[in-house]
């Protein structure tokens, strides 16, 4: 016999899941708690680095995550090697978000899963879709970028500061805007 999955192996699977449940709420509360307590320790403080392979998923000593970090799960944040995440990113990780190797995140990101539904009475009922947004491998995000739901961003793209991501971007690309297009292309080896 099959067994079912609860709401929260759901949410943490990156399926759909709801959003009422009482253990996904609970799961919730303890990130928000840990997400507290790293964010207000000193930054000497080893418990950091406690807290964050607590949080996420892949963390290593070489996984950098500065203070103003946010998620909903932390879990369907999964790092694949060294990652740079500066001051004051919000991962809004209701689906998988993955952070390729040697990723850097510029101050005031965002990585977005999730998106209301567009139909009001289903807004109103709590109707929800959740993308998995993928930022490759020696991806730089410059400051205040936005990658919304279902975005890949390819390996060594590089996005310009203030830019809004709402389609892939292709690897080895500059790419700058609101909405975000590419510009150029980088040479790579």
């Amino acid at each position: 016999m099959k067994k079912v999955k609860t709401e929260l192996e759901k949410a943490l699977s990156g399926e759909s899941f709801s959003r009422r449940d009482a253990e996904v709420i609970a799961f919730q509360t303890n990130v928000k708690e840990l997400l507290y307590d790293f964010n207000h320790a000193r930054p000497s403080d080893p418990k950091r680095a406690e807290i964050v392979r607590e949080l996420v998923t892949g963390y290593n000593q070489y996984v950098f995550i500065e203070d103003g970090f946010h998620c909903v799960f932390g879990k369907n944040v999964h790092f694949e090697g060294t990652a740079m995440i500066n001051f004051n990113c919000t991962f809004l990780d209701s689906n998988i978000i993955t952070i390729g190797h040697c990723a850097l995140i510029g101050p005031n990101c965002n990585i977005i899963c999730t998106n209301h539904t567009l139909d009001a009475d289903e807004r109103l009922r709590g109707g929800f879709y959740d993308k998995p947004v993928t930022i490759g491998a020696k991806t730089w995000l410059g400051a205040n970028v936005t990658v919304l739901p279902g975005v890949t961003i390819g390996e060594g793209a590089v996005i310009g500061a203030g830019s809004v991501v709402t389609k892939d971007i292709p690897p080895y690309t500059v790419a700058v805007g609101n909405p975000c297009k590419v510009v150029k292309e980088i040479p790579h080896k």
